[in-house]
Protein backbone atom coordinates (compact mmCIF):
# COMPACT_ATOMS: atom_id res chain seq x y z
CA UNK A 1 0.00 0.00 0.00
CA UNK A 2 1.53 3.27 -0.75
CA UNK A 3 -0.01 7.21 -0.34
CA UNK A 4 -1.60 7.00 -3.61
CA UNK A 5 -4.04 4.68 -2.68
CA UNK A 6 -5.12 5.54 0.10
CA UNK A 7 -8.55 6.96 0.53
CA UNK A 8 -10.61 8.33 2.85
CA UNK A 9 -13.29 6.62 4.60
CA UNK A 10 -16.55 6.87 3.67
CA UNK A 11 -18.68 9.84 5.00
CA UNK A 12 -15.39 12.19 6.19
CA UNK A 13 -15.34 14.29 2.74
CA UNK A 14 -17.93 16.26 1.34
CA UNK A 15 -18.72 17.55 -1.99
CA UNK A 16 -17.72 21.56 -2.78
CA UNK A 17 -20.68 23.66 -2.26
CA UNK A 18 -21.77 24.75 -5.64
CA UNK A 19 -22.28 28.01 -5.46
CA UNK A 20 -24.21 31.11 -8.06
CA UNK A 21 -26.41 28.29 -10.01
CA UNK A 22 -29.46 30.13 -9.97
CA UNK A 23 -31.61 30.51 -6.98
CA UNK A 24 -33.60 27.18 -6.61
CA UNK A 25 -30.22 25.92 -5.80
CA UNK A 26 -30.26 27.57 -2.75
CA UNK A 27 -26.95 29.38 -3.16
CA UNK A 28 -27.64 31.08 -6.23
CA UNK A 29 -27.89 34.80 -6.54
CA UNK A 30 -25.55 36.44 -4.14
CA UNK A 31 -23.62 33.23 -3.57
CA UNK A 32 -24.11 33.18 0.45
CA UNK A 33 -21.72 36.50 0.43
CA UNK A 34 -25.20 38.46 1.33
CA UNK A 35 -25.77 42.44 0.35
CA UNK A 36 -23.54 44.71 -0.47
CA UNK A 37 -20.25 45.16 1.44
CA UNK A 38 -16.56 44.99 1.04
CA UNK A 39 -16.81 40.79 1.27
CA UNK A 40 -19.60 40.94 -0.93
CA UNK A 41 -16.95 41.97 -3.77
CA UNK A 42 -14.93 40.19 -5.86
CA UNK A 43 -11.25 40.50 -4.80
CA UNK A 44 -11.88 40.84 -1.23
CA UNK A 45 -7.99 40.75 0.85
CA UNK A 46 -8.66 42.48 4.15
CA UNK A 47 -5.46 42.51 5.85
CA UNK A 48 -3.99 41.33 9.32
CA UNK A 49 -5.25 43.70 12.18
CA UNK A 50 -8.10 45.55 9.51
CA UNK A 51 -10.64 46.66 12.09
CA UNK A 52 -12.64 47.92 8.90
CA UNK A 53 -11.33 51.65 8.85
CA UNK A 54 -11.33 52.08 12.52
CA UNK A 55 -7.99 53.27 14.16
CA UNK A 56 -6.06 49.11 14.37
CA UNK A 57 -5.20 48.59 18.05
CA UNK A 58 -1.56 47.86 16.90
CA UNK A 59 -1.84 52.10 15.70
CA UNK A 60 -3.82 53.32 18.95
CA UNK A 61 -1.62 52.02 21.18
CA UNK A 62 1.40 53.92 22.52
CA UNK A 63 4.76 52.16 21.33
CA UNK A 64 8.04 51.80 24.04
CA UNK A 65 11.08 50.32 23.90
CA UNK A 66 13.10 49.21 20.36
CA UNK A 67 14.29 46.01 19.26
CA UNK A 68 18.30 46.03 18.05
CA UNK A 69 17.98 43.99 14.71
CA UNK A 70 21.51 42.21 15.18
CA UNK A 71 21.44 41.99 19.16
CA UNK A 72 23.57 38.78 19.95
CA UNK A 73 21.63 36.93 22.75
CA UNK A 74 24.33 35.05 24.59
CA UNK A 75 23.86 31.77 26.52
CA UNK A 76 25.71 31.97 30.00
CA UNK A 77 28.09 29.48 31.67
CA UNK A 78 29.91 30.09 34.98
CA UNK A 79 33.66 28.66 35.58
CA UNK A 80 32.17 26.30 38.69
CA UNK A 81 30.06 24.46 36.27
CA UNK A 82 32.63 23.60 33.70
CA UNK A 83 34.28 21.16 36.92
CA UNK A 84 32.16 18.62 35.48
CA UNK A 85 34.05 17.87 32.53
CA UNK A 86 37.67 15.53 33.16
CA UNK A 87 40.37 17.59 32.86
CA UNK A 88 42.76 17.88 30.17
CA UNK A 89 38.85 17.57 27.76
CA UNK A 90 38.04 20.42 25.05
CA UNK A 91 35.20 22.24 26.11
CA UNK A 92 32.77 23.78 22.93
CA UNK A 93 29.77 24.45 22.54
CA UNK A 94 28.62 21.05 20.97
CA UNK A 95 30.39 19.44 24.70
CA UNK A 96 28.03 22.13 26.80
CA UNK A 97 24.68 21.15 25.11
CA UNK A 98 25.51 17.72 25.87
CA UNK A 99 26.05 18.26 29.34
CA UNK A 100 22.54 20.31 29.63
CA UNK A 101 24.29 23.59 30.40
CA UNK A 102 22.55 25.51 27.31
CA UNK A 103 19.97 24.20 25.32
CA UNK A 104 21.73 24.20 21.52
CA UNK A 105 24.59 23.60 20.35
CA UNK A 106 24.43 26.31 17.54
CA UNK A 107 23.92 29.25 20.69
CA UNK A 108 26.58 31.99 21.13
CA UNK A 109 28.24 31.07 25.00
CA UNK A 110 30.68 33.23 26.83
CA UNK A 111 31.94 31.64 30.12
CA UNK A 112 31.28 33.92 33.43
CA UNK A 113 33.68 33.61 36.27
CA UNK A 114 31.41 32.61 39.11
CA UNK A 115 32.72 30.43 41.56
CA UNK A 116 36.27 28.07 41.23
CA UNK A 117 37.65 25.82 38.45
CA UNK A 118 40.21 23.15 39.76
CA UNK A 119 41.32 21.45 36.48
CA UNK A 120 42.90 22.38 33.25
CA UNK A 121 40.52 22.35 30.55
CA UNK A 122 40.69 23.99 26.95
CA UNK A 123 37.42 25.86 26.90
CA UNK A 124 36.25 27.36 23.55
CA UNK A 125 33.54 30.04 23.56
CA UNK A 126 32.25 32.89 21.98
CA UNK A 127 32.79 35.23 24.86
CA UNK A 128 34.87 35.39 28.04
CA UNK A 129 34.69 37.65 31.18
CA UNK A 130 38.05 38.88 32.33
CA UNK A 131 37.55 37.15 35.86
CA UNK A 132 36.44 33.61 33.59
CA UNK A 133 40.04 33.83 31.55
CA UNK A 134 42.11 34.26 34.56
CA UNK A 135 40.41 31.14 36.63
CA UNK A 136 40.50 29.09 33.12
CA UNK A 137 44.85 30.21 33.08
CA UNK A 138 45.30 29.64 36.95
CA UNK A 139 44.04 25.63 36.43
CA UNK A 140 46.23 25.40 34.19
CA UNK A 141 43.94 25.35 31.14
CA UNK A 142 43.45 27.56 27.49
CA UNK A 143 40.33 29.84 26.79
CA UNK A 144 39.92 30.13 23.09
CA UNK A 145 37.73 32.89 21.71
CA UNK A 146 35.99 31.27 18.31
CA UNK A 147 33.98 32.52 15.79
CA UNK A 148 29.99 32.97 15.54
CA UNK A 149 28.62 30.22 13.64
CA UNK A 150 26.27 33.06 12.48
CA UNK A 151 29.63 34.95 11.39
CA UNK A 152 31.38 32.20 9.99
CA UNK A 153 28.50 31.25 7.50
CA UNK A 154 28.11 34.78 6.33
CA UNK A 155 32.31 34.58 5.77
CA UNK A 156 32.56 31.83 3.23
CA UNK A 157 32.08 32.17 -0.48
Amino acid sequence: MGLGNLKAPPGVTHSKKRLGRGDASGQGSTSGKGHKGQKSRSGVQIGRGFEGGQMPLQRRLPKRGFHHRERRQYSVVNVQSLGRFDAGSVVDPAALANAGLIAHAHDLVKILGVGELDRALTVKAQGFSESAKAKIAAAGGQAEVIAPIRAQAKSTP
